[in-house]
Order: C-alpha cells, then sequence, then structure tokens
C-alpha cells in the first residue's frame, strides 16, 4: 500500500479486543391507561411518555380513569423508570357500547405508520430511548386485551402481568387455561385499600400493584427472583370475595390448585402477597417467571452488545473476543448467583468454510437459570430412640 512521505511517527486506532456487555435493564415498566382529565401535554393520547419521577406523573394523571390509581399503587411499591401509554376512555349510548369501544382504544393498532393502544409501547424505545420490559394494563385487561398485551411482549421480550376477572377459583383455574405464553403472568384477586377521595375502603386490582413490586425485586434482590413471597406494601387486606384458602404445609387448598394451573393468587401471611412462581407457557423449560425472564435478560443483553461488531473483518481474533465477553458475562451472572451456570464456546462443525466465507459466524452458549425453591420437602420421623437416654438425663439433673 502506497504511503505519503512522513519523517515522524503514525498512529493507528483499531477496534480489537474484547466487548465489555452490559446488562440492559429488565425493570422497565409499560403501562396502558386511561385518564381524559390528565394534561395532555404531558401525557398526550397514544403516544409512549417517559416518566423518571412517578410524583410528577402523578400530579399531571387526572383523577378519573385507570392512570392514577395505577400509579399509586406502582408509587407504593417502588419508584420506577416507566413507559406510560394514555388512551382515551371509551364512548357509547350504553354501558356494552363503551365496553367495546374501550376495549378497541386500548387494543389499539398501526394506523397509517402510527401505533395507538396497547400497540404504542413497541415504538417505545424509538420515542423515548428506553424499552418497557414490565407490561400491564391495570383493570382494562380483559381477555382480548390481555391477548393483544402478551403479543406485544412477545416482540418486546417482556413479561405481561394481567388479572383474571374471574369471580372464581374454578372459573380462574379455567382462565389460566386460555393462555400458553411464557410471556404472561396470570393473577386471580383483588387486594383492598383506603381510597381518600371517597373515604372508603375500596378494591383495587392486583396488576398495577404487581409492575411496582416486580420492579422493586428486580432493584433489591435482582431479575432471578420471581414476583412470589414478597410483602405488599399500600394494601389494608384482600377482598373477600377473592379469598383463597391457603396452607402451606397442606396441598389441598384453592392456593395450591391455583398455582398447580400456571395461576398466581393473593394470599395473606406475614403481610399480605403473591403467591405462585408460573408462567401460562406448555413448555417447561420457561415455567417459572425466573426462568423467562432470565431467558429474555440474555438474549437481548448479549445480543445488543455485539451490535458494534457486525461488518468487522471476520478473523479468528474477532471470534475469539466474542467468546471471551460472552464468557466473562456468564461467570459474572455465575459468581453473583444470577445464573447456576454458563459456558460460551465455538463448535468447528457450525463454522464450515462455506460459512465462514459467506461472513456467517455461529457462537454457541449454554446457561442454567436459577429455579425458584417451590416445594420444600422435610422428612419428619419419630423415634422412642431418645427414651433410652432418660434415666441418664435425670440422674444428672438430680447430681
Amino acid at each position: 500500500m502506497a504511503t505519503s512521505f512522513h519523517h515522524g511517527v503514525s498512529v493507528t486506532e483499531t477496534l480489537d479486543g474484547q466487548q465489555v456487555i452490559r446488562i440492559k435493564s429488565p425493570s422497565v415498566i409499560g403501562l396502558v391507561a386511561t385518564a381524559d382529565d390528565a394534561d395532555a401535554s404531558y401525557f398526550p393520547l397514544n403516544v409512549p411518555k417517559l416518566v423518571t419521577k412517578i410524583s410528577e406523573a402523578q400530579g399531571k394523571a387526572g383523577t378519573s380513569g385507570t392512570l392514577s390509581t395505577a400509579l399509586r399503587d406502582i408509587a407504593d411499591q417502588s419508584m420506577p423508570v416507566m413507559v406510560i401509554v394514555r388512551v382515551a376512555e371509551g364512548q357509547g349510548a350504553d354501558a356494552a357500547e363503551i365496553a367495546a369501544d374501550q376495549l378497541a382504544k386500548v387494543i389499539g393498532t398501526n394506523v397509517a405508520g402510527a401505533y395507538t393502544g396497547v400497540y404504542a409501547l413497541l415504538a417505545a424505545e424509538t420515542i423515548t430511548g428506553v424499552k418497557p420490559k414490565i407490561l400491564g394494563i391495570p383493570e382494562l385487561d380483559v381477555p382480548e386485551a390481555r391477548a393483544a398485551l402478551v403479543a406485544v411482549a412477545k416482540k418486546l421480550h417482556a413479561m405481561a402481568y394481567a388479572e383474571s376477572h374471574t369471580d372464581s377459583v374454578s372459573n380462574a383455574i379455567t382462565d389460566f387455561g386460555t393462555l400458553g405464553d411464557r410471556e404472561a403472568m396470570l393473577i386471580y384477586g383483588r387486594f383492598t385499600r383506603f381510597n381518600v377521595a371517597t373515604k372508603t375502603t375500596a378494591e383495587v386490582g392486583p396488576v398495577a400493584t404487581a409492575l411496582g413490586l416486580r420492579a422493586q425485586i428486580d432493584a433489591t434482590q435482582g431479575w432471578h427472583k420471581t414476583l412470589s413471597n414478597v410483602p405488599v406494601s399500600g394494601v389494608s387486606g384482600i377482598a373477600p370475595a377473592y379469598a383463597v384458602h391457603f396452607d402451606l404445609v397442606d396441598a389441598n387448598t384453592d392456593a395450591n390448585l391455583i398455582n398447580e394451573a400456571k395461576g398466581t393468587c393473593l394470599i395473606a401471611k406475614q403481610g399480605f402477597r403473591f403467591w405462585g412462581n408460573r408462567t401460562t407457557a406448555t413448555d417447561d423449560q420457561f415455567m417459572f417467571e425466573s426462568y423467562a425472564r432470565t431467558a429474555q435478560v440474555l438474549r437481548e443483553s448479549i445480543a445488543e452488545a455485539h451490535f458494534a461488531y457486525i461488518d468487522r473483518p471476520l478473523t479468528p481474533g474477532l471470534a475469539r473476543d466474542i467468546i471471551e465477553g460472552i464468557q466473562a458475562l456468564g461467570r459474572d451472572l455465575v459468581a453473583k448467583g444470577y445464573l447456576l451456570g454458563f459456558k460460551c464456546w465455538y463448535d468447528e462443525d457450525l463454522n464450515e468454510t462455506d460459512q465462514i466465507k459467506a461472513g456467517v459466524l455461529t457462537i454457541n452458549y449454554e446457561y442454567t437459570p436459577v429455579p425458584p425453591l417451590e416445594n420444600l420437602h422435610l422428612m419428619q420421623s419419630f423415634t422412642d430412640k431418645y427414651l433410652a437416654e432418660f434415666a441418664t438425663k435425670v440422674a444428672s439433673a438430680a447430681a
């Protein structure tokens, strides 16, 4: 290669070396809610709004619709980063028309290139710079709406939390079977809380509380800990109509039936708690919320960390750097207890000459997520062998 004359030192900067992989935050809440009296400049309709200070958002949320209540439920648990999509309240001549119109507005669509309703969450990263990972549409998540939310969650590699709007444990169990997605967690039951505006104790849905608690657990314990068995703040009880029979050592309970059916319920034990670890997945590999979220976190963090590698010269050194970077992440997550094991490697059989020539590189990695201790089996045995020492102990005490 011809060079110009230079009497001195030339420096060429290269970009070789291991890429540091940073875990993308899985704690951003994506909330869809109604509030016709909200500040329209702060919460424009169907436009994702980034909220980093929830108290400020509460002051702009108005009092109608579902937004104000949802923000209070979330704030009682944590102070998370949020993306909020405000949709208009339903209109119509009677209750049926209002409900149908509300459902249409909540689900939304892609109209002339602009997303509305829950689909507006798909545009959140482009508009706000963050991608929501904990999704919910509190009080409005009827089956048709939650199906759309789960579809959006799949595209965002996120988790959708929804309420089972049923009136009995048996109906809830049937309802849990209507979904089969690792991105969905269904909850049966409603909390009670004192309403300052009405000066009465009223029911509140569980979803906004679950969103806030999920973000709090991520911050204090990690995304490998499930929503289950963590005290809930800000609620005064469980609505009597949704009370379930719970007993820690008895499998024949309402709570156990709900959990076995891949649902989550509310219990009162040393405070009020969500009880259940399971998604609605039909694949046992992702039956636990923590399994699904671990897969999501690893997939997105590792993939996006290698954006800078795309289109670089494909050399053995580049492949080695990629492997070493991924392996370093795995070691770190194992050391911190987020994973039980991790390995990354180059498989020569998957990287034939024609593949490399075509600019295709395949790197394998495997991991073992941390399961929740869902069933602790204690062995209790009756024995009389310690009675043999009875006389000796009496004599010792009398001496």
